[in-house]
């Protein structure tokens, strides 16, 4: 190849080329120069997203930021997305950060797949995520309580919390010493099944007594469970027989509610208090037979008469017999 004017220059400028298109691509101008169609989010706070920052589906880039504009007091953002990328009309984009340092990207997530395609022009649904400012003055807030938290850790605030402490263990160290004995001596007892806490654990036969006892005590629950069923029984029959009495059914309930059985009674009752009161005065056959001595005399003298007659019968024949028993009687 000649060294000639012309040759210098077309290297020259295929050199400035590259260059050109790399830097381009740093900044991302090249986009550019690539195909594809515009959409917009509108966000309350833009957390420092400038143009030729990344838009990105799943982590992977599909366009970048063309503009961030204030549009009625919220952040416009426009976006060129490359056209072999479709985004349904259902996502939402958020702004993230890369890092605590890192650079801020759009985030293009969620739709579903039978969605609507967004068309050049349309708008995105947001989402806010919280601010980076926010955070790390939250963060900052944080260390100044660990600060401060440690500072009151400091040997002199140790000192005047401990001190109390330290002096009741020194003036008690006698008692608490004894305190200790004491208990290792009553865990030593329980241990080795003395006592009444230690039989209460190890002994067998208090064991099944408690047993016992706690299902006695159940029997008798269910037990009592029965009779208070049985109660319950009883209650609802009296409230049956009551309920019957009160609408007029059955023997006391006509007795209750009828007029006219409650007056036949009264007149039988009042016959049948007649009827002692002629006794009791000696009237009649009965109130003769009850009052009448003499009576009385009569029916026994007959029924001696009736026996004398009878001793004879199996001797004599029947017309003897009626003649005795007509001589005996006259």
């Amino acid at each position: 190849m000649k060294n000639t004017l012309e040759t210098r220059l077309g290297i020259f400028f295929a050199l400035a080329l590259v260059v050109a298109v790399i830097v381009l691509e740093m900044v991302g101008a090249a986009d550019f120069f690539k195909g594809g169609y515009q959409i917009h989010a509108t966000f309350n706070n833009a957390q420092d997203l400038t143009k030729g920052d990344l838009v990105k589906m799943a982590g992977v880039e599909i366009g970048r930021v063309e503009q961030v504009g204030l549009v009625a007091g919220k952040a416009r953002v426009t976006m060129k997305i490359e056209k072999k990328y479709d985004i349904q009309s259902d996502a939402r984009a958020f702004i993230k950060f890369t890092g605590l340092m890192g650079q801020n990207f759009v985030s293009v997530e969620g739709g579903t797949p039978a969605g609507a395609k967004l068309l050049a022009g349309g708008t995105l649904q947001t989402g806010e995520q919280p601010d980076l400012s926010a955070i790390m003055v939250k963060l900052e807030n944080v260390a100044s309580g660990v600060e401060g938290l440690t500072k009151s850790f400091s040997a002199e605030n140790m000192s005047t919390l401990l001190g109390p402490i330290t002096d009741f263990m020194k003036q008690n160290n006698t008692n608490i010493t004894e305190i200790l004995n004491n208990t290792r001596e009553v865990t030593g007892q329980i241990a080795a099944g003395r006592g009444t806490v230690g039989k209460l654990i190890y002994d067998e036969s208090l064991y099944q007594s408690a047993f016992s006892t706690v299902t006695s005590l159940q029997s008798a629950a269910n037990e009592a469970k029965s009779v208070v069923s049985q109660a319950q029984l009883l209650i609802g029959d009296a409230r049956s027989v009551v309920d019957n009495i009160n609408s007029g059914r059955g023997t006391l309930g006509k007795l209750a509610k009828d007029e006219a059985l409650y007056n036949e009674t009264t007149i039988a009752m009042t016959n049948l208090r007649e009827i002692f009161e002629k006794i009791n005065r000696g009237q009649g056959t009965v109130g003769k037979l009850v009052n009448d001595d003499s009576f009385f005399k009569n029916a026994k003298l007959t029924l001696q008469k009736v026996e004398k007659a009878t001793e004879g019968i199996e001797d004599q024949g029947p017309l003897s017999v009626l003649g005795l028993a007509v001589g005996s009687l006259f």
